[in-house]
């Protein structure tokens, strides 16, 4: 059923006309890697301070956000982290967001350590697909973009796992292609995964949070990949599936498969954004490039609000309203004019692993 003909649902549109179609669910800020472009150990070392459990929203709170925003239009939601498997009891929360009047597309996006003693019960809850991190097949590449945390063979055999229970809507790898780190071995990845039913999405490396020393020359754009891609294995053009969707979408001709592009930097795609991110402690941001979020756990905790969700819904839809948020575009826009390359950074931007991505 689309959330759109349920009961009481008003269409969300913020001041661009955007809908409010997609929820992304941090549900842990901590990670079992240390990718060093999200979460580089430097930094998040073993004596940084992570949420405790109680600064967390529980589960209760969490699904209170999705079913008000369920009622506003999200038809989307995504559980995300950090690690979203490092979280206890993962698939309860699963099974009681399945239930939520007008929610279609329950997914999860995770590294893929856990994946394999966990896939049964998420599958069980009602999971419909599962998205894995994997950003190269070579063990030292590997082990060099995971922060020396993660182990490859454990991954794929989560991969495996996954796609051996049969998720209604399938598995995916998602790749960040970086210049010079893990171009090279995209073909080895590609071909790894042709004639099976695993999606590979090629993301450009994005200027998110603060910490990864973005460069633009390290982008490899999607032009550039699918030029390479189509010369080894030639690609025909997919359509969208729905509006606002994030990857350009082709298959091979030879049957092998599809594949997709996620191009944020090289060709923004801020027009149709219809994603909003909850972070684990109850931030709601209307941006993955945003510079600050609304406190939502103080809603939710509000005493005075005990058992009433209009208070939730309105501060969700005056967010929703005042929403502008284009960064990506007004990045494309600083880049044609010319203008000295360090705006590109100004603003001090959440961190990736703080809103899931």
């Amino acid at each position: 059923m689309n959330a759109e003909f349920l009961p009481g649902v008003r269409p969300t549109k913020d001041r661009l006309h955007r809908p409010l179609r997609d929820l992304r669910i941090s549900v842990m800020d901590r990670c079992n890697f240390r990718c060093p472009y999200c979460m580089p150990d430097s930094i998040y070392h073993e004596g940084f301070s992570f949420l405790t459990p109680d600064e967390r929203l529980n589960f209760d709170e969490i699904e209170r956000v999705a079913r008000a925003t369920a009622e506003l239009g999200v038809t989307r939601l995504r559980l995300t982290g950090g690690e979203p498997l490092l979280r206890q009891n993962l698939p309860e929360l699963v099974e009681r967001l399945v239930r939520i009047p007008g929610i279609e597309d329950i997914a999860l996006t995770t590294n893929g350590m856990l994946l394999e003693r966990q896939a049964a019960a998420l599958h069980a809850a009602g999971l419909h697909r599962v998205t894995v991190s994997l950003d190269s097949l070579d063990p030292a590449v590997f082990a060099r973009m995971s922060g020396g945390r993660g182990d490859l063979r454990t991954v794929l055999d989560g991969i495996g796992a996954a796609c051996a229970l049969g998720f209604p809507r399938g598995v995916k790898v998602n790749t960040v292609v970086q210049r010079d780190v893990n171009d090279a071995g995209v073909p080895e990845l590609l071909a790894h995964f042709r004639h099976t039913d695993v999606i590979v999405r090629l993301i450009e490396y994005m200027d998110v949070g603060n910490r990864n020393g973005w460069e633009r020359s390290d982008v490899v754009t999607s032009r550039e990949m699918i030029t390479r891609i189509d010369a080894l294995w030639p690609l025909d053009p997919v359509s969208p599936t729905y509006c606002g969707e994030v990857a350009t979408r082709y298959r091979y001709a030879d049957g092998g498969g599809e594949i997709g592009f996620i191009s944020s930097v090289s060709a923004p795609f801020c027009g149709n954004c219809s994603r909003a991110r909850l972070s684990s402690d109850g931030q709601l941001f209307t941006c993955l490039f945003a510079t600050k979020g609304t406190d939502l756990r103080a809603v939710l905790r509000d005493a005075g609000h005990a058992g009433k969700d209009e208070p939730l819904r309105q501060t969700l839809a005056n967010i929703w309203h005042r929403r502008t948020d284009r960064y990506s575009e007004e990045r494309q826009e600083r880049r044609s004019r010319a203008e000295a390359a360090h705006e590109d950074k100004a603003g001090k931007k959440i961190e990736m692993h703080y809103i899931g991505g």
